[in-house]
């Protein structure tokens, strides 16, 4: 069997027709990583004891011809801001260098309810802040596609193995495109469902009012599948919406003849790239091949959204990581001979450079005399952008945009220039700062076969019709 053709839904089969078990897929996958992640650098810890436990339970449950869960023996990894019970947890930090957490995040265990089996934890940038995964504490990411390149971030490495085929599906987190971005740099599917669909409920706070959990995935079929079994509405997290979940695969079977897909042109504009300009437009044209109607539209305060996204995460990261003071748990520095000295000493040895810089612009927001001139003023342009979609979802059914302005770039390209990394999530935040769900589908590669995503933008709890779109762009590119 050639684990890297592994989808979410054959593994499933295969595992529930005999064809294998759950235990030889997940020793064959600790065997791939073992030969192969140590170029990609995509795992930063393997549980492979409670992998191997969880494959065993599902072997029984064939064995005896009980009924199989949906996700039964699929190997999933998890991007490690995520926590995971006795399993090591660092958000790509020094800082949890260490820690065991004693619980699971509720997707985590969602997961597990559904059968899928967790080989271990994913690198991404430091507590999900970057777009590269070159701020990991542990050392970056290579894209699978082409090693001299960054996967994107911050879940690049949950984008990455499953490219490389040493995990069938991952989850990833997105605040600003975390998801998306790197989905569309190393040619795999990511989705970001509605704020409010999947519990944040163990996911290690960036931006509380940001944070998405959703999987990255090889198709949209899969992903709709992992969705299905994550979203909905939990006790543990006040922010988790009491919205009923559709079954996402009847939905994207259905045509898409007669949608209305809006084409933003500020997402067309000077900067991008004229190779994903390119693959954008020939996937919008076999939307329109599919009998959907292209419809032009104003997002008119996009040029705002990376300044106000930078302010608004920012101050709620400052607020976040105020908790990691040496005091309670986490990484303390022995330098220190007051409790003064103790608190700047952790921080500083323990956060990276982006992390500080981050926790210090988002203090200055919210310090006297300038909360009112940045945070404030974030907020209200940011209520401007939601309003922008709210328009615009009057005449059309979702809205259809480049993920990226660029293909992946190389390692250490943008390193040095923090505002240029910031500017390739210019096409992915806006929908972090607005709520809505969205969608990154591979539809095409550059000349030197780099991948490019095309991002579909959907209404609040309309996942169904992103996803359906997106499995019409990649039947129709296939």
């Amino acid at each position: 069997m050639d684990l890297n053709l592994l989808t979410v839904a054959s593994t499933s089969t295969a595992i529930a027709e005999r064809a294998t078990t759950a235990t030889q897929l997940a020793e064959g996958f600790y065997k791939k990583i073992e030969a192969e992640d140590g170029d990609v650098h995509a795992y930063l810890t393997l549980a492979k004891e409670r992998a191997l436990a969880q494959a065993a339970r599902i072997d029984a449950l064939a064995v005896k011809g009980d009924p199989l869960p949906p996700l039964a023996g699929v190997p999933v990894a998890v991007k490690d801001v995520m926590v995971t019970r006795g399993v090591r947890s660092t958000a790509g930090s020094k800082i949890l260098g260490n820690y065991i957490p004693p619980y699971d995040a509720t997707a985590v265990a969602r997961l597990e309810e559904a059968g899928a089996v967790i080989l271990g934890k994913t690198n991404c940038d430091e507590f999900a802040m970057g777009s590269s995964n070159e701020n990991s504490a542990y050392g970056p990411v290579r894209n699978p596609r082409d090693k001299s390149c960054v996967p994107g971030g911050s879940s690049g490495g949950s984008a990455a193995c499953v490219a490389a085929g040493t995990a069938v599906a991952a989850l990833g987190s997105d605040t600003g495109g975390s998801i998306r971005q790197p989905a569309a740099f190393c040619g795999v599917v990511g989705l970001m469902p509605t704020y409010g669909r999947v519990s944040r409920y163990g996911l290690i706070a960036f931006a509380s009012s940001l944070d998405h959990i959703g999987p990255l995935t090889k198709t949209v079929k899969d992903s709709a599948l992992i969705l299905r079994v994550i979203a909905g509405r939990d006790p543990l997290d006040s922010t988790s919406a009491e919205v009923p979940v559709p079954n996402y695969l009847e939905q994207i079977e259905k045509p898409v003849q007669g949608l209305r897909i809006g084409i933003p042109k500020e997402y067309f504009a000077e900067g991008l790239d004229p190779e994903v300009r390119a693959a954008v437009e020939t996937a919008i044209a076999r939307l329109e091949e599919a009998g959907c109607k292209a419809v032009p539209i104003s997002l008119p305060h996009t040029r705002y959204a990376v300044p106000t996204y930078y302010l608004v995460a920012t101050a709620e990261a400052s607020s976040n990581l105020a908790r990691f003071d040496g005091v309670r748990y986490a990484y303390r520095s022995k330098a220190a001979r007051s409790l003064s000295q103790m608190y700047r000493n952790s921080r500083d040895e323990g956060f990276g450079a982006e992390v500080k810089r981050r926790i210090m612009l988002g203090t200055y927001a919210l310090s006297a005399g300038y909360y009112d001139a940045y945070y404030l003023k974030a907020q209200k342009v940011r209520t401007l952008l939601t309003r922008d979609f709210e328009n615009a979802f009057q005449s059309v059914d979702a809205i259809v945009t480049p993920t990226t302005p660029t293909p992946a770039f190389k390692l250490g390209e943008k390193a040095d220039d923090p505002l240029a990394m910031y500017l390739a999530d210019i096409y992915t935040v806006t929908a972090d700062l607005v709520g809505i769900p969205g969608i990154s589908v591979p539809c095409g590669r550059s000349k030197s076969g780099l991948p490019i995503g095309v991002q579909i933008l959907g209404r609040h709890f309309d996942e169904a019709t992103i996803l359906r779109l997106g499995h019409a762009v990649e039947h129709s590119l296939a």
